[in-house]
């Protein structure tokens, strides 16, 4: 009584297939749950988890939080911070980060 089971060749095309797919679906799965990870933490607070709000000051726009009271600057606001002259502590401190900000883009990787 024949059988209609595949060779070992068509047994093996499939496997390899099977696995080429769920490898697929694996990095789609890994790359969704990173990019539903990266909303939980927009617009949080990188030291307490709050919430950050924005603020404009000067025409500079800061992310602040409620909590804490924390103020954050991305390098673009940084920069436009130091786009004031400004001789105050403050002032030279921000100056310094943003030279600092810019040597880390500079870097090569």
């Amino acid at each position: 009584m024949p059988t209609n089971k595949p060779s070992k060749n068509e047994d093996e095309f499939f496997a390899k297939e099977d696995a080429e797919l769920l490898k697929e679906q694996r990095r789609r799965a890994r790359a969704a749950a990173e990019e539903a990870a990266r909303h939980t933490h927009l617009m949080k607070c990188p030291k307490d988890g709050h919430d950050l709000v924005q603020e404009r000051f000067h025409g500079v726009t800061v992310e602040r939080c409620l909590h804490c009271h924390g103020i954050f600057l991305d390098a673009d606001e940084v920069a436009a911070v130091v786009a004031h002259e400004d001789v105050t502590l403050l002032g030279r401190v921000v100056r310094d980060l943003a030279n600092a900000l810019r040597a880390l883009r500079t870097e090569p990787k």
